[in-house]
């Protein structure tokens, strides 16, 4: 999710999603709650910093100088962790990092390029989960299911890496909904041409209330859930 600002109604539903968050489970074990988010963690600033690494590593090869010359095209997490974004993935489910600002007068082909860094995020997620797939893959050949159901290091360390998994998947199809300010949004927009019109900006201008809408109307969970379902079970399916 890529946004230019927090704004109220944005704050309004991250403490509802999370108070509701927090009387589903962390009232009745806030200990087992707690430890749970921790292993978490990685998965969301991995998943946050790569998804907008990647809108800004493809803008700057395409020849947009802007995301370099405000210290975007890294990995580290410091330049695009937005942190009220980080904790509305952390207590609800759904978040987003700072957003990577372009100039797509820089493009040469500019409705392709501005497509190919709208796709990037995305792509990243899902080079990410597909990437750690293959770590965990190797781990669990390496250790054994034993090892890793015996020890609690060992299953620590397997329940974070099934976390960045499922997370950048969440983060993947989050971001492909079509509606503002999420890159489906922008991938629609220049697919079909009016990324650069009035009616772009026309649906834009609603665009967190309609998000905020379908958030709280569960629209996303009916979206998100099987599809997050169906990718972990390909996981699963690779991993044991």
């Amino acid at each position: 999710m890529r946004r230019n600002n927090i704004d109220i109604t944005f704050i309004v539903i991250i403490v509802v999603l999370a108070m509701s968050s927090l009387r589903s489970g962390g009232f009745s074990n806030p200990q087992e709650w707690i430890m749970d988010k921790l292993l978490i963690l990685p998965g969301i600033i991995i998943g946050l910093s790569l998804h907008e690494f990647g809108h800004a590593v493809v803008a700057y090869k395409l020849g947009d100088n802007t995301p370099k010359l405000q210290g975007r095209v890294t990995i580290n997490p410091m330049a695009h962790i937005d942190w009220m974004g980080l904790a509305a993935l952390f207590f609800c489910g759904f978040g987003w990092g700072q957003p990577v600002q372009i100039n797509p007068y820089n493009f040469k082909h500019r409705r392709r390029d501005e497509l190919f860094v709208a796709l990037a995020g995305v792509v990243m997620n899902l080079l990410l989960a597909a990437l750690f797939t293959v770590v965990a893959k190797v781990y669990i050949t390496a250790v054994g299911v034993a090892w890793i159901s015996g020890n609690t290091i060992g299953m620590g360390i397997w329940q974070i890496l099934i976390y960045i998994i499922q997370i950048n998947f969440v983060l993947m199809i989050f971001n492909l909904i079509p509606c503002p300010p999420l890159d489906g949004f922008n991938i629609i927009a220049n697919v079909f041409g009016f990324a650069d019109t009035q009616t772009y900006w026309n649906i834009y201008r609603y665009g967190s209330w309609i998000l905020v809408l379908i958030i709280i109307f569960g629209v996303t969970g009916l979206v998100i859930t099987p599809c997050i379902q169906f990718l972990m079970n390909i996981v699963w399916g690779i991993l044991l």
